[in-house]
């Protein structure tokens, strides 16, 4: 899956008055939210925004205004990556993480180490073993969901089993991992098949029907009579949507009913924007950075983030999952994982007949400038994402909810195996 609006002037945009920490600590202790004992993370690296204070650090490479001016080509940007992608390159050597002020950030070395490094949360967990039995298990699912043969292979080398080792580090059950692994596999199938990959069958025209159908496998409707055969038929004949059925059955018998329509609702909302870009693709007509920014998200990582908590076996109430600084907490490390996806991305995407919407092909567009100027650009508003992230985390350490305690300390871990897994797999890899 490329699952996968700069700054108007330099550094940071003024924020908007925000709501006390007191107030919100208050409110959830009028509404009678009581802490529950958070159980022990696993893996997790000492430091961060629960142990330390926040550095203060300020961005930079602060993103510049957008110039008006000629956009660059679909022709001229597929040009500039035309040594194609390569599935068998073999993946560099790790260089070493550069130090910062807050231990639990980082900064890292990224693709073929040419552009700026990005700022990251610390990867709290590397356990191969428990990696490949995730992946083994998701592969024996694959098959009994339809899918066959090379797909199967490309399913065990996609490593999703690895993603959810690397990002929900508060479990070290592989039946607790499959919940992630499934869902993010089922997606990314999704996406590849129906909206991105215009060589496996993807249509702009056709996806919005079939994200319809989508919606039905995750979210049953009412019975209907003489109408649900078919419908029925329909689901059981596509991998894709057996695939989205049996994953949230899955979840459902880990998770609460809340957090089940919580993932089906975020999974809708992903797949809007999806319809957005596919019509941008079908009319050639693409969007400015802004826009596509704009769209973008509500189509992030902070879908997969929505399971930390049913993975981690504990639930964040709804009234304080909802309030809206910690929506905006899961907005940034979701926007900020995502453009990891774009950064990771740009030569797959650029190279599709069709091309595919991606933040550093529409800045480069907007700006008529170069592609390494364009990535310049992304890595400085990713990492102002995650500065933000880091300051909004400090200050809402002062709430009393050992569940969103923990639940912040999920994403922070998501955002760092998140970088971890997109900078090691081979579908991000290109040909030198």
């Amino acid at each position: 899956m490329t699952t996968e609006a700069t700054q108007g002037s330099a550094g940071r945009a003024p924020r908007a008055p925000a709501r006390p920490v007191e107030a919100l600590s208050a409110g959830l202790l009028a509404t009678g939210v009581v802490p529950g004992t958070p159980g022990a993370a696993t893996g997790v690296v000492p430091g961060g925004p629960l142990d330390t204070p926040p550095s203060g650090a300020a961005l930079s490479g602060a993103v510049s205004g957008v110039p008006s001016g000629l956009g660059t080509s679909a022709a001229r940007l597929a040009a500039h990556f035309a040594g194609g992608l390569a599935e068998d390159v073999p993946a560099p050597p790790v260089p070493p993480a550069i130090p910062t002020a807050n231990p639990g950030y980082v900064e890292r070395e990224w693709g073929d180490g040419t552009a700026s490094p990005v700022y990251v949360p610390v990867v709290e967990r590397i356990d191969d073993a428990l990696a490949d039995e995730v992946d083994d298990r998701l592969v024996r699912w694959g098959e009994q969901c339809g899918f066959q043969g090379e797909e199967l292979g490309q399913l065990r080398r996609a490593g999703f089993g690895r993603l959810a080792m690397l990002t929900h580090t508060d479990t070290e059950d592989p039946e607790q991992l499959l919940i992630p692994a499934r869902l993010n596999a089922a997606w990314w199938a999704a996406d590849d098949l129906y909206a991105d990959n215009t060589d496996m069958g993807a249509t702009p025209a056709e996806l919005p029907p079939r994200l319809a159908l989508a919606m039905v496998a995750m979210d049953p409707v009412a019975p209907a009579g003489e109408f649900d055969e078919p419908l029925e038929e329909a689901v059981r004949a596509e991998p894709v949507l057996v695939a989205l059925r049996s994953a949230v059955k899955h979840l459902e018998r880990a998770g609460t009913p809340a957090q089940v329509q919580r993932i089906c609702y975020s999974t809708f909302t992903m797949f809007v924007s999806w319809n957005t870009y596919a019509a941008w693709r079908y009319t050639g007509e693409y969007p400015p950075a802004w826009k596509y920014l704009a769209t973008r998200q509500h189509d992030t990582f902070a879908t997969s983030m929505t399971l930390v908590d049913p993975v981690g076996g504990y639930e964040v109430p709804a009234n304080l999952y909802y309030d809206p600084r910690v929506r905006r907490a899961i907005t940034q490390a979701g926007t900020a994982s995502v453009l990891i996806n774009d950064l990771l991305s740009v030569a797959k995407d650029a190279a599709d007949e069709n091309p595919v919407c991606n933040m550093v092909l529409q800045i480069a567009a907007d700006r008529n400038c170069s592609i390494e100027e364009a990535t310049e650009a992304t890595v400085a508003l990713h990492n102002k994402f995650v500065h933000d992230f880091e300051e909004l985390h400090a200050e809402l350490a002062v709430v009393p909810s050992p569940e969103l305690q923990r639940f912040l300390r999920g994403l922070r871990a998501w955002m760092g195996g998140g970088f971890e897994w997109h900078n090691t797999n081979p579908r991000y890899r290109t040909k030198s």
